[in-house]
Order: C-alpha cells, then sequence, then structure tokens
C-alpha cells in the first residue's frame, strides 16, 4: 500500500455516550479471549498512558499516528499513511477465506472550548486515547491468530473525528478504495458500568443543522433577541448540568419510549440584528419540520432572510440487523447482564462515523468505563472529571477480537 503523506484536517462539540462491574476474559468464537495474555493488557494501559500523555487535536495528530503505525508495523499488518491527513490504515489478511470487516477507531483529543467543566489545555476527555488502543490491541491480538483468521480486517485509525471532517477527509482519499470491506465496527467509552456494552441497533447519534436569521430595521436587535428566545423554545430537551441529570439520561437511554426517542436539541441565541442557531433531532427526518418551524417564525418577525446549509450533518443510524447480530454475539459470550440495549440517542452528540455507515452496514457500541461507585461524570466523555476505568481496554479488546474473528467467518 502506498504511504501518501501527511495532510492537514479541522474541528467539534459532541459529548459521547453512557456507567461499575469487574471484568473477566471474553471470548470469541473461536477463544480469541484464551489467547489475550493478562501481561497485555498491562502493556496496553501503558501505551493508552502514552497517548494521554500527549494529546493532539484534530487535524494535528502527528505522534499519535506515527505511534500507530509503528504498532501495527511491528504486529505484521500492512500499512497505508496519510490517509485523510493523519489517517492510517492497517490490513490484516488471515489464513482463511473469507469476508473482508472494517474496524474503525478515532484518535484526535477534546479543545478547551470543547470539554464541559474542564481545563484550559488540549485533553483525551472523550476516551479517545482508550479508542486508539483498543484498535491497536484488537489488531495485535488477532496477528498473532493470523493462521486462524478468515478473511481480511481493515483497522481504520481516524483523525479529526472531534471536528467531524476525519471521516469526509478519510473517505475522500479512497480509504478504501483498494481494500473494500463488507461492514464497519466502532466503539465509544460511555458512562455504564465497566465491562458493560450498550449497543444501538436502530438507533445511534443526531446530525446536526444550522443556521442564521437577518433582520433589518430600527428595531432589529431587539427583535433578534426575542426571536432567538422563541426559535430556542422549539427545543424539547436541555443539555443535563447536574450527575443526578446525566444518571437520568443514561436511565432514559435504557429504557423504550421515553422522550429521548424523538426529541429536538436546540441552541440559539442573537448576534446583533440577527439570530444564530444550531439543533439536533431524532430522527433524522424532523430536520425539514424544525426547519420549516423556524421559517415561520422568522417570518412572522418580518425576517430578511433564514440560511440553512445544503443538508445538515447526517444522523448516524446503526443497522438494526447487524446491531441486533451484535447484540446476541455479546450477550452469549459476554452474558447478559453486561449486555444492554439502547432505545435512544444521545441529544447533544454526533459522529462522523455516520459517513462510514452511510457507505456500508456496521455497529457503534458503548463501552463501559465507569468505575464502580464513582460519580458518572468520571464516565462521561467530555466531562472535565471524566477518569475511565482502564480494565475497559482489555475487555473492548477481546470482546471485539472475538466478535471481529466471527464476522470475517461469514
Amino acid at each position: 500500500m502506498l504511504n501518501r503523506g501527511d495532510r492537514t484536517i479541522s474541528r467539534r462539540v459532541v459529548l459521547g455516550g453512557a456507567g461499575g462491574a469487574a471484568a473477566g476474559v471474553l471470548l470469541g468464537p473461536a477463544g480469541i479471549g484464551h489467547a489475550v495474555p493478562r501481561s497485555v493488557d498491562q502493556d496496553l494501559i501503558g501505551l493508552r498512558r502514552d497517548i494521554h500523555r500527549h494529546p493532539e487535536l484534530a487535524g494535528q495528530e502527528v505522534r499519535t499516528s506515527a505511534l500507530v503505525a509503528q504498532q501495527l508495523r511491528a504486529a505484521g499488518l500492512d500499512v497505508t499513511t496519510g490517509v485523510g491527513g493523519h489517517g492510517v490504515v492497517g490490513v490484516l489478511t488471515g489464513a482463511r477465506r473469507g469476508r473482508t470487516v472494517a474496524y474503525r477507531a478515532d484518535m484526535d483529543a477534546v479543545s478547551p472550548q470543547e470539554q464541559i467543566e474542564g481545563g484550559t489545555t488540549t485533553a483525551h476527555l472523550c476516551g479517545h486515547d482508550l479508542h486508539t488502543t483498543i484498535g491497536v490491541g484488537i489488531a495485535r491480538t488477532l496477528a498473532r491468530q493470523r493462521r486462524r483468521l478468515a478473511g481480511r480486517i481493515v483497522f481504520v485509525f481516524q483523525p479529526g473525528e472531534e471536528s467531524l471532517a476525519g471521516a469526509r477527509a478519510m473517505l475522500g482519499d479512497g480509504v478504501f478504495d483498494e481494500v473494500r470491506p463488507a461492514e464497519i465496527h466502532a466503539l465509544h467509552c460511555g458512562p455504564f458500568p465497566v465491562g458493560t456494552f450498550a449497543t444501538t441497533a436502530g438507533f445511534g447519534l443526531p446530525g446536526q443543522d444550522r443556521g442564521t436569521v437577518t433582520l433589518t430595521g430600527p428595531d432589529a436587535a431587539a427583535k433578534a433577541a426575542a426571536l432567538a428566545g422563541d426559535i430556542a423554545a422549539l427545543g424539547t430537551v436541555a443539555r443535563p448540568v447536574t450527575s443526578a441529570d446525566l444518571e437520568h439520561l443514561v436511565g432514559e437511554l435504557e429504557r423504550p419510549g421515553t422522550p429521548l426517542s424523538r426529541f429536538v436539541f436546540m441552541q440559539a441565541q442573537p448576534a446583533g440584528t440577527g439570530v444564530r442557531f444550531a439543533y439536533r433531532c431524532w430522527p433524522q427526518d424532523r430536520h425539514a419540520e424544525v426547519r420549516d418551524a423556524i421559517r415561520r417564525l422568522a417570518a412572522w418577525y418580518g425576517a430578511d432572510a433564514v440560511t440553512f446549509p445544503a443538508e445538515p450533518f447526517p444522523a448516524m443510524v446503526c443497522p438494526p440487523r447487524e446491531g441486533q447480530a451484535l447484540h446476541r454475539y455479546l450477550r452469549h459470550t459476554v452474558g447478559d447482564s453486561r449486555t444492554l440495549p439502547t432505545y435512544a440517542a444521545v441529544p447533544f452528540s454526533g459522529e462522523d462515523f455516520a459517513l462510514f455507515l452511510n457507505r456500508m452496514p456496521g455497529t457503534y457500541t458503548y463501552l463501559g468505563v465507569r468505575r464502580p461507585r464513582s460519580d458518572i461524570k468520571t464516565g462521561y466523555p467530555h466531562f472535565g472529571a471524566f477518569d475511565p476505568d482502564e480494565r475497559a481496554i482489555g475487555i473492548g479488546v477481546r470482546a471485539m477480537a472475538g466478535w471481529l474473528t466471527h464476522r470475517g467467518q461469514g
């Protein structure tokens, strides 16, 4: 594969998903869990801590991508760097015939502006250091089992997820031109108990729409302030603030029919003689009705113009078939008590993994990282208190190594 050289990318706002049980050995159908010695867990924890000490913003993942490429090459994968900026792709070909499946891990850290109750410096507060480490761990585990592996695994280490730019850049750079996966899978840290997986069949994360309203006249500023309030009132959910709010949010994700199964999360503010707004909604097709409601409000205030992008950034909707298959697999290998279905989308988060799922089916699953008896903010990405339980790394490696092995067999 060709080395494309490094290019640069850009930035984004997301929360991230979901909170303690201890971890055991998770087994794949071919006993992959047994193939991961406990000493490997400590090695991977060391790798995570190295990445954690050197956070890099979206589009600036120079050191992280070089470290990932070195790890993959050492494991014997065919490695391409500089894909869509600092993206890294590693291909592992098994000894037996089978399907091609992909696994994605994101690498960038969180800027101070995107941290909730956070600090003043860039930091890994979204768990991407764990995501990257788990991806490397899966690749190393399966490389050792190459003679038992069917098909090919394509490991996609993505830059620029926080900016919602990295997936588009990698796709634009032809990330799947040479190797065409049948499906793609990903984990994301979430505030569920460590050792727990929360699957998202039929759900996922909302996209984002935004726009501006322009007003004129001597009272334009006053009208803009009033209009911003009316647009904000279109929202049906508010951003959680306290730990109790977050506990309530996670509880609603785990139950069908809650207000999170259909929502609008709206932010609007006056900007001089105009209004700026951004919102997320679920289901995705509600964008049309929300846009119409904003246009009606703007017309009532005599606005000169309402501007939207051509299309909203798409929602990440996980296909039910693949999501349900993963849920059954995890119940069988991890156990019922550690496998949770989710029935709604987090209103305050977005994911450019949506662009990969628009190309091929796949799954996106929350990996519980919340320590036993800890405050939920320690397991909730983007909070300054985020402090994931590192035992989740080995758990994620074992579960996903088994799952990818299973899917490669067809």
